[in-house]
């Protein structure tokens, strides 16, 4: 063995390592690193999953959840066990993320009332008008309190019996340690965040406790307590160990960081903390976050109002739909390799169309394509119908296909991206992450374009969220020994002082281009409309 490789080694014999398990929309993924060295990774695993809608609502099943994070951790042990020897029979701190909003109710004992909510669905537009209002603070259709309010109204008979709601993350994280609690990041996208508190704000709690008194239990009652990063936010019990790991080997008393959203995540994964930077974050939904240096001026529909983990301000702009539209096409290109007699793999087929897509007219040829497979707030979409559409005189070839399809992943972003261009919000980086930008060069060049501003992809990008966590795990074990105190601060000295980024400038003709789509994209939204209408 190599000293580097004794060191991994010995690094996972000793537990000097921190676990981080990612929920997200398609995959869960675990990602296992050194804690004195977060840069480094000692081993993955994944299992694949996918949300249902039944009864006209997005959905996970519970079981699938524990089947899913005990199969994700599985494929991490035997991973870690095949690189470095070693069995993987503890580990120095875990964390827990998981995709934010949505709703998980529970009666007093613990009993699920109602299937899981996810982010994903709109049938709370009423009740985020309301709160909106209320407010005087945007309050998206997908937050936690939206559906929460939206039950109340609909008076649906299990809010009689309602004793907490929390998020996905915070969920599997009380079932490991018994503590219910969220980190600040995730609590943000249940209920607004007070200015310089990292909880939640007080005087909007009063207002919503007054719209229906006595309707459901006081709020404070209902959702989970808030914590910063760094922050003690239990143990892993022996419950909890034989959920993440039946087989029996990792021992309990592991100690947990707060529990997360994968906005967070990615703008740890990013170094994206810091006011006047920024990530964009691509998977089945695609969102950017920018961290405020200054409260903006008004209230936008298509801006959030989060935090870092560490509770400093963020404008989110969210999308619900992302790169699945993409990766639907790429399976059907991928079939017909298979069929032609020539399969390639997934990586491979994505490969050969991203880099045919650089070929492509910087406007795309004339071509459109819609990527809302559910619906999308930002464009005034209650329901998804994806579209390719073209004129008579398009330049329809492979490459301005595929061209128009990776601008559609970033069509309705672009949107909300101008309203904080004319917000006056400057940016110093944006950083990107996600599997589409694993393709060196080719989706972080069209995103520069959109954006119209240098987009930096890290080393790190393809691991994303897994590893924000398991780098926020870290953070708290080095808060526990006293030798870290801010996440600013240890990000830039420990996780990415010696991290290499390629950073992509906008091309002028790829800029003009993508505007020019963009002009195309905003006025064919009737079209989707009207397709929405009509199937």
């Amino acid at each position: 063995m190599t000293d580097i490789q004794d060191a991994a080694a010995d690094a996972v014999r000793t537990g000097r390592t921190t676990l981080g398990i990612e929920f997200g929309s398609t995959r869960i993924k675990a990602c296992l690193i050194d804690a004195a060295h977060p840069a480094t990774v000692l081993g993955v695993g994944s299992h694949a999953w996918e949300n249902r809608l039944e009864d006209g609502l997005w959905t996970y099943p519970l079981d699938a959840v524990w089947a899913g994070l005990q199969d994700a951790y599985a494929d991490l042990a035997a991973d870690v066990e095949r690189r470095h020897g070693v069995s993987l029979e503890t580990v120095g701190a875990i964390g827990i993320s998981a995709m934010m909003h949505g709703y998980l109710a529970f009666d007093a004992d613990g009993e699920l009332l109602v299937p899981f909510r996810t982010w994903r669905n709109t049938n709370t537009a009423p009740a985020a008008a309301e709160l909106s209002a209320l407010f005087d603070v945007n309050i998206p259709l997908r937050w936690s309190i939206a559906h929460l309010r939206q039950a109340v109204r609909d008076r649906e008979p299990h809010v009689s019996r309602l004793a907490a709601v929390t998020t996905l993350a915070g969920y599997v994280h009380e079932k490991l340690t018994g503590r219910r609690v969220l980190g600040v990041g995730d609590a943000s996208g249940v209920f607004p965040i007070g200015a310089g508190t990292a909880d939640y704000d007080e005087h909007l709690v009063a207002h919503f406790d007054a719209l229906a008194p006595g309707d459901i239990p006081p709020l404070r009652a209902l959702l989970p307590e808030v914590l910063p990063a760094g922050a003690d936010a239990g143990i892993l019990s022996a419950e909890g160990a034989a959920l993440l790991d039946p087989r029996g080997t990792l021992r309990p008393g592991i100690p947990f960081c707060p529990p997360e959203g994968d906005a967070g995540t990615g703008m740890v994964a990013t170094n994206a903390v810091a006011p006047r930077t920024g990530n964009v974050s691509a998977g089945t939904s695609i969102f950017a976050m920018v961290v405020l240096e200054r409260p903006l001026a008004a209230q936008h529909h298509e801006l959030d109002l989060v935090t870092t983990p560490a509770g400093d301000p963020v404008a989110m702009v969210h999308c619900n739909n992302g790169a699945s539209e993409l990766a639907a096409w790429a399976g059907l290109f991928g079939r017909f390799a298979a069929a032609s007699g020539t399969p390639l793999d997934d990586d491979a087929v994505f490969e050969v169309l991203l880099r045919e897509a650089l070929d492509g007219a910087a406007d795309a040829g004339g071509l459109l394509a819609y990527n809302h497979l559910a619906g999308e707030p930002i464009a005034g979409l209650t329901a998804g119908r994806p579209l390719f559409v073209r004129t008579p005189d398009s330049a329809f070839s492979l490459a301005n296909v595929m061209r128009a399809q990776v601008y559609g992943v970033f069509g309705t972003l672009a949107l909300g991206m101008h309203v904080l261009d004319a917000e006056g919000v400057q940016l110093d980086r944006m950083y990107a992450h996600g599997g589409v930008f694993r393709t060196a060069g080719v989706a972080q060049r069209f995103l520069a374009a959109a954006l119209d501003a240098p987009v930096a992809v890290g080393d790190t990008a393809s691991e994303g969220g897994a590893w924000g966590i398991a780098v926020l795990a870290a953070f708290r074990r080095a808060v526990a020994a006293k030798t870290a105190h801010t996440l600013g601060a240890y990000l830039d000295d420990v996780v990415f002082a010696d991290a290499a980024a390629s950073v992509v400038a906008p091309d002028a003709a790829d800029t003009a281009g993508f505007a020019a789509y963009l002009d195309r994209y905003r006025a064919g939204l009737a079209v989707e409309a009207a397709a929405v209408s009509a199937l």
